[in-house]
This record gives C-alpha cells, sequence and structure tokens, in this order.
C-alpha cells in the first residue's frame, strides 16, 4: 500500500533543527536524511535555506501534530527541558491538543489520543514522549477544497474525517492510505476522531478556510514547506501538485 513516507521543510540550520527533533522529540534516525518515531509513519527531512522561517496565515504549511497517549506527561517533559508550550486544552469538539514552536518557528502540534476527561488508566514507558509518540497529522491549507478531494482520490487516499469549525471559519478534512474503517460511516461523528488520533500512520490533514482567496509557497530559498513525498510498491513520487492546486 502506498505511504506518506516523507514530509520535507527548507530550514536554515539542518544540524540543531535534527538536535531537536531526535533529542527534544525523541525521533530516530529513519536513514536517507530522515527522522521519525517508526517505519509505518512519515519521517522529516530537513533542506538547507537562505532566509529565515516567517510563518503567514495564508501559507499552504500549517503544522505537524504528534499524538501522545497522555498529553500532560508530553507537557512536562517538554517545558522541564526548557521549551516553551502551551497549557493543555480542550478544543471544541475537536480534540484535546497544545501547541510549541521547534528552533526555526514551526509549529508542532501535540494532540492526545482522547478527549479530555477520556483516558483510560493504563501504564506508559515514561521515558517515552508523551509515553509513545507517533508523527499523527501533516497539515497543509488550501482555499479551495474540491481539487484536493478530487487529487487525493486519485492517489488512492481514503476520508477519515471532517471536522467543521465555523466559528473559526474552517473545516478540518483527514485521509489517510489506509484499509481501516472508521467507527462511524458519518465521518463528521465525534467517535472517529479521537480513533484517527490513535493511528499509528501519518494522516494528511487539509485545513479549508473558508474566506481564503489562495494561499502561499515560499520561494525556494526561503525557509518553509519544501512538499511530501508519497511512496507506492514500485515508486517515490513528488507531490508538489497540492501545492499548485491550492493557489
Amino acid at each position: 500500500m502506498p505511504k506518506i513516507e516523507t514530509l520535507e521543510l527548507r530550514v536554515c540550520n539542518t544540524n540543531q533543527q535534527r538536535e531537536f527533533y531526535q533529542h527534544i522529540l525523541g525521533m530516530h534516525d529513519l536513514g536517507s536524511g530522515r527522522l521519525g518515531y517508526g517505519a509505518q509513519e512519515a519521517g522529516i527531512r530537513f533542506l538547507s535555506a537562505q532566509t529565515p522561517y516567517a510563518a503567514k496565515p495564508n501559507d499552504v504549511y500549517w503544522k505537524i501534530a504528534i499524538a501522545v497517549p497522555n498529553i500532560e506527561l508530553a507537557y512536562t517533559q517538554l517545558t522541564s527541558k526548557g521549551i516553551t508550550v502551551g497549557t493543555p486544552k480542550q478544543f471544541q469538539d475537536i480534540g484535546y491538543l497544545a501547541h510549541f514552536q521547534d528552533t526555526e518557528g514551526f509549529t508542532i502540534e501535540l494532540i492526545e489520543h482522547f478527549f479530555k476527561g477520556d483516558r483510560p488508566k493504563q501504564a506508559l514507558d515514561q521515558s517515552l514522549l508523551g509515553g509513545g509518540a507517533h508523527l499523527n497529522l501533516i497539515t497543509l491549507r488550501t482555499a479551495d477544497i474540491k481539487p484536493i478531494e478530487k487529487m487525493v482520490t486519485h492517489w488512492g487516499m481514503k476520508p477519515l474525517s471532517v471536522q467543521p469549525v465555523e466559528n473559526k471559519g474552517f473545516t478540518l478534512y483527514f485521509y489517510a492510505f489506509t484499509r481501516d474503517t472508521p467507527p462511524s460511516d458519518d465521518l463528521q461523528a465525534l467517535e472517529n476522531r479521537t480513533w484517527l488520533y490513535q493511528r499509528r500512520y501519518s494522516v494528511l490533514e487539509i485545513q479549508h478556510v473558508h474566506c481564503l482567496d489562495k494561499t502561499r509557497l515560499n520561494n525556494r530559498d526561503m525557509a518553509g514547506y519544501n512538499g511530501i513525498q508519497i511512496t507506492t510498491a514500485t515508486e517515490r513520487v513528488q507531490k508538489n501538485e497540492l501545492l499548485i492546486s491550492s493557489y
């Protein structure tokens, strides 16, 4: 089955970024310059850029989300290492989450496997981030969801969840290469959401910003999003169509 193999980000200091993702976030060397938590998930590759990263609300790229079984544990582990992390909060009926930034200003989201107050008692490895982190979501933005839906369907991705956030002016769409079936056939069902955050493969999250005219992609000499690679049984394909279609 195809998989999202690699997320590429352009950064000014690749060594500093790699050290942060390995020593602070607990990722491992996956080979080919990639860092990650395991072979089922996407790895991250850092490429060199000349101009520092400056995030804009209309950027194609938004964030990654690292899912954990215990977000309070992850918060304590990160803040004890001097990382500034937002206090974990239940965001509407979307997820129990918090945000922080890496050394170059890219947003990272922590998202728990469960809504706040729903976490079962479980034994966790306290040496692992949040008791066992995985790269759950790669989040991009679009001004028009229709061509994105057509494109990911053509790639063979399966829709797993749709999460309207009307008071914030956007809707979240989630797609993955998987044979898994969500708990409910209704993609907007709440039970699909925490189920989604427990998947041990990387999911493509698309934030459709309702009032956005177009999204922005940085020049190649600037730090920012460089693309994703999708691997099939016979080839590795750089999926830059996703960038173009959202202009």
